[in-house]
């Protein structure tokens, strides 16, 4: 019995902290859709903000959702229960691809001016 008890505690253990470091990259910031964007709204922008483990998604279109890790692959893939659908996303968060197909990029603004002085 006591062996029983000490593997249920270990998968407990386990289960929390997998839960604690699921979330490899912050996904926050402002995105441009750059592939089978809905409406044929390429480079329209579309947010992420991200509080812990929630997302909240404003699409290309405006749509507002709610995501959160997908409990196939936390690390790696948020799940949209509004659209029945999951995507995935890179290591550094750059880029996110939906179960669609579509494909939203991070958009880091405008390069900056370089001026150069004599």
């Amino acid at each position: 019995m006591k062996a029983l008890s000490l593997v249920i505690g270990a998968a407990v253990a386990a289960l929390a902290t997998t839960g604690a470091s699921a979330q490899s990259a912050n996904l926050t910031g402002t995105y441009r859709c750059i592939q089978m964007c809905r409406d044929g709204m390429i480079g329209a922008p579309a947010y992420i903000t991200q509080n812990g483990s929630n997302f909240n998604l404003v699409t290309e279109t405006g749509e507002s959702l709610r995501a959160w890790p997908d409990w196939s692959a936390p690390a790696s893939r948020i799940w949209i229960d509004a659209r029945d659908e999951s995507a995935v996303y890179s290591p550094d968060g750059i880029r996110i691809q939906f179960d669609d197909g579509r494909v939203w990029q991070r958009d880091f603004g405008p390069a900056p001016v370089v001026v150069w002085r004599r």
